[in-house]
């Protein structure tokens, strides 16, 4: 067993975790499950005004990350906001590689060309959202003035030095196989049928020896990652308590996030199909918008805490307001707009609620707004359709939904057809859409009750 994991507790369950500052909010914010070393060292560094430098890492795997990496990202912002300095890390060397943990079978990997373009891109990510929360921060505490420094790293740039030879003379013989054997990333999978390359065994050294050259290069002390890390991030406190002198007066530490589920415990993720990614080319703004928006109660409380600056106070506050009439969905457009704002920067979050007031009907909002304004909001949000004057509404419906003559027939039939803000009803065709249009050029087209198209009409 490593020498300080026996230190090693779970916020949840610590009786005897003492409730105090940034550490205290963190864990009441959910966004502490482990950490490595006893809770009071840490809390005594931060109270003392010591500034630590932390780090989190993410593999350039896919275009962009989502938000299951953004726990991790959440607690990085807190403390640079308070004025710690942060480094995130992108695996240029380790996406090479492969990482097992959280995997029941091998990952495949990418290209050396489609890992570059992703760090590049995951690179723009980081710097965006930290921009971004910085500014959503100050929108809230208007006379902040301590913040910390953010840095970017990609590990490729040490590790392209590194010859294997030199690695194993040097550093070999401070890695313990034990050890190595005894972490669930790759015990789990010497268990299963799909056993364990050598290149995913040999992933935990890497990002032990990451820890080490940020621990050693530029003074950083906690190594912050999802709970699914901590075989990595103890490997790297392992080898760093090893051959490090200053380890002995700053200590590195590891501090765990819990995995990010729901109420029902139904994991969020690429592997889980319903991942939301923190690119707007890919999810947009009010992508991220209405996925909040569609969350149910239970998880309301829990997720203003986790994806917002919100002072706890006011949480509480919003959730019992939320709780006493939960059809309004209050709770679910506060917390919707305040992700979306933290991500995609001011006034994304308003804009996707008003196309979200707008779908969901609300004739207010419509009558406030032109074609012309309207038109925008649903461009940015990529939902606005094309129609042509020329067409008849049968062509039009059967063209939206994809769907046969007869089918497009029936729906009119049975009444499902409404068009325009005051949501007139059609039952049979037509070809005069006149009396329909906002501003001679948008129409509003509604299928049922679920779904409402708003078409750019030429």
């Amino acid at each position: 067993m490593s020498r300080f994991v026996r230190f090693a507790r779970s916020f949840s369950n610590s009786s005897a975790a003492r409730r105090h500052g940034l550490l205290h909010e963190l864990r009441d914010r959910g966004l502490i499950s482990q950490i490595s070393q006893p809770e009071d060292r840490l809390i005594s560094q931060l109270d003392s005004g010591h500034k630590i430098k932390l780090y989190c890492g993410a593999d350039p795997t896919a275009h962009s990350l989502h938000l299951g990496n953004m726990v991790p990202l959440m607690v990085l912002l807190n403390f640079y906001v308070r004025g710690h300095d942060i480094v995130s890390l992108v695996g240029g060397a380790t996406g090479r590689v492969g990482d097992p943990s959280g995997k029941k079978i091998e990952r495949d990997i990418l290209p050396n060309q489609a890992i570059l373009q992703n760090v590049q891109r995951i690179n723009d990510q980081l710097k965006r959202f930290f921009e971004n929360g910085l500014k959503y921060y100050r929108s809230k505490n208007v006379e902040s003035t301590n913040v910390g420094s953010w840095t970017s790293v990609d590990n490729y740039d040490w590790w392209k030095d590194i010859s294997m030879l030199g690695f194993l003379a040097k550093y070999g013989r401070h890695i313990r196989i034990q050890s190595m054997l005894s972490r669930d990333s790759v015990s789990s999978r010497l268990e299963g049928s799909g056993g364990l390359g050598f290149n995913e065994f040999a992933y935990q050294i890497l990002q032990a020896y990451d820890f080490y050259h940020l621990f050693n290069e530029q003074n950083v002390t906690v190594q912050v990652g999802g709970n699914d890390q901590w075989g990595n991030i103890t490997a790297g406190i392992d080898l760093i308590n090893r051959i490090s002198p200053k380890a002995q007066c700053s200590p590195p530490t590891g501090l765990t996030v819990p995995l990010l589920t729901n109420s029902a415990g139904e994991k969020f993720g690429k592997s889980a199909g319903n991942a939301m990614f923190i690119d707007p080319e890919i999810s947009t703004p009010f992508d991220i918008y209405q996925f909040f928006f569609n969350i149910s109660d239970s998880d309301v409380s829990r997720f203003l805490k986790i994806f917002t600056l919100l002072p706890l106070d006011e949480v509480e506050t919003a959730v019992v307001e939320h709780m006493k009439r939960p059809h309004l969905r209050n709770g679910q457009k506060l917390l919707a707009s305040e992700v979306t704002e933290l991500l995609h920067g001011a006034g994304s979050g308003k804009e996707a609620q008003i196309v979200s007031d707008i779908i969901f009907g609300d004739t207010h909002i419509i009558n406030t707004l032109n074609a012309d304004e309207i038109i925008r909001l649903f461009n940015n949000a990529r939902i606005l359709e094309q129609g042509k004057k020329s067409e008849s509404l049968m062509e039009l419906i059967c063209r939206m939904l994809k769907c046969s003559k007869s089918e497009g027939k029936r729906k009119l039939g049975q009444g499902s057809i409404s068009l325009g803000p005051l949501k007139k009803r059609v039952v049979q065709d037509l070809t005069d859409w006149s009396s329909y249009l906002i501003d001679d050029k948008l129409l509003m087209l509604r299928i049922g009750k679920q779904k409402c198209l708003l078409i750019e009409m030429t």
